[in-house]
């Protein structure tokens, strides 16, 4: 799976090839970029990151290219307004964080039920100070970092295993948050993030449909 970022990578528990560094990184990126607004510091080692090397998926090279360029010239606290107008929790959000709302999710039949189980049982216990439901895509790609990485003494997980995660609880509602968000109309740096997703999303599903 070729998915290599420039920019620096996240802190892992053991070494990994190159490509799967590449793509534990592009997870973490886009977990903490959904979770909370950039700050300078995250803003700087972006905008001072590389291109994809290899440049492999063009659509990914490209998004990536943009989202650099567009963290040299964004600051962090209208980053900040953004995030707010975006995914402020008083009342409705115009954009939603929630795999439930794409999939029409049902209190009956929700998401976060098999996450739940699906995460216990890869041994992924939820943090103690997580206060977000578990179809938060933050987390669930969170989830997909460690699958792939590993971490907090545990392995990365076999292709298999993050096949099955991917596309059980990411796939089936990642391109529709990803085309909510660089459609809303506050969306202006998200709007690159949102193309960095959903080219990054798409290349992961090629590539688990290939294995």
């Amino acid at each position: 799976m070729s998915a290599r970022a420039g920019i620096a990578p996240v802190a892992l528990h053991r070494t990994l090839a190159p490509e799967e560094a590449g793509r534990a990184s592009l997870y973490a990126l886009l977990a903490r970029l959904i979770h909370a607004a950039p700050d300078d510091a995250l803003l700087h080692r972006i905008a001072q990151s590389a291109a994809l090397d290899p440049p492999g998926d063009a659509a990914l090279a490209r998004a990536w290219e943009e989202l650099v360029a567009a963290s040299s010239v964004m600051d962090a606290d209208a980053a900040g307004e953004e995030h707010d107008a975006l995914f402020a929790t008083l009342g409705k959000a115009a954009v939603s964080r929630y795999a439930g709302y794409y999939t029409g999710a049902s209190a009956v039949d929700h998401p976060r039920v098999r996450i739940r189980a699906d995460l216990a049982a890869l041994g992924l216990a939820p943090r103690s100070d997580a206060t977000e439901p578990e179809d938060h895509f933050g987390g669930l790609l969170e989830a997909m970092r460690v699958l792939v990485a590993g971490g907090a003494g545990r392995a990365p997980a076999t292709i298999a295993e993050q096949r099955r995660f991917f596309e059980a609880h990411v796939d089936p509602a990642a391109s529709r948050f990803f085309a909510a968000l660089a459609s809303a109309q506050a969306s202006n740096y998200y709007r690159k993030v949102a193309a960095l997703g959903a080219a990054f999303v798409a290349l992961e599903s090629q590539s688990f449909s290939m294995d």
